[in-house]
């Protein structure tokens, strides 16, 4: 793993990081001129026409303004992206490997994950308590946008109710990077306390390839079954992949 040597990176504290505030010895003066024109540069084109209006690396700049104020952090949002790949690996990225990365510390991981937090939320929102079989799309982005690029498997449950409106959507477990332990009574018996009527099963390869290995056909099956002797209904298992999943129903293993 590359470490990207860019010691100027010191982040101003947050304000309730007031430890690490009185180890930093603060920054005064204004900006360079060309360092405060870009940010007005930046900011105006988004104003104007959105994120279609610039490349990622610059959206990052702009979420990087709020943490590092007094500092370039162009050099820092390339060596982000170049690191990760792209803005969605990058904010979804583990806090640890962020820290890998020099100039990268508690005000830039903040940031990052409030904007991940808040793609998270709304893209939640637009499927909590409604007929998901009918905002299939909707779901399917609410996936890939909470699970597409972890590293680690997670097995999430979503639960619905007579008029398949959506209840309450759960983790149920974490893994590794090739697994993750799920128990079927444990979904069925949170169904039953959801009062839930069927169980949407959802988890994510890591890999990004969508197809589904041995073990994921047998969990199915044994969660399958013992929906069926409660009455309850599996619609789907969706593996989640980098950029495509594979819908059990439409494969005809359900």
């Amino acid at each position: 793993m590359h470490t990207f040597c860019m010691s100027a990176f010191h982040e101003q504290p947050l304000p309730f990081l007031m430890d690490e505030a009185l180890a930093v010895t603060p920054v005064s003066g204004k900006l360079p001129s060309y360092i405060s024109d870009h940010r007005q540069r930046l900011r105006a084109r988004f104003m104007a026409g959105g994120a279609a209006a610039m490349p990622e690396y610059e959206l990052l700049e702009l979420v990087l303004f709020r943490a590092i104020p007094r500092r370039d952090v162009k050099p820092l949002a390339r060596a982000l992206m170049d690191h990760f790949g792209d803005f969605n690996r990058v904010i979804t990225a583990p806090e640890a490997r962020l820290r890998d990365i020099s100039g990268v510390g508690d005000a830039v991981i903040v940031e990052l994950k409030i904007v991940e937090a808040a793609a998270h939320r709304m893209a939640r929102s637009k499927i909590m308590q409604t007929q998901v079989l009918l905002s299939w799309d909707a779901l399917l982005d609410y996936c890939h946008t909470t699970m597409a690029h972890r590293e680690t498997e997670q097995f999430r449950v979503l639960y619905l109710d007579r008029k398949n409106v959506l209840i309450a959507d759960e983790e149920q477990a974490k893994g590794t990077v090739d697994h993750v332990p799920v128990y079927p009574r444990e979904v069925a018996k949170r169904a039953l306390e959801l009062n839930a009527s069927a169980v949407i099963l959802v988890h994510n390869h890591p890999s990004g390839d969508p197809t589904p290995s041995q073990s994921d056909m047998e969990m199915t099956q044994r969660i399958d079954a013992v929906c069926d002797a409660l009455g309850l209904t599996l619609h789907d298992h969706l593996i989640i992949g980098k950029s495509q999943e594979l819908s059990f129903r439409a494969e005809g293993y359900l």
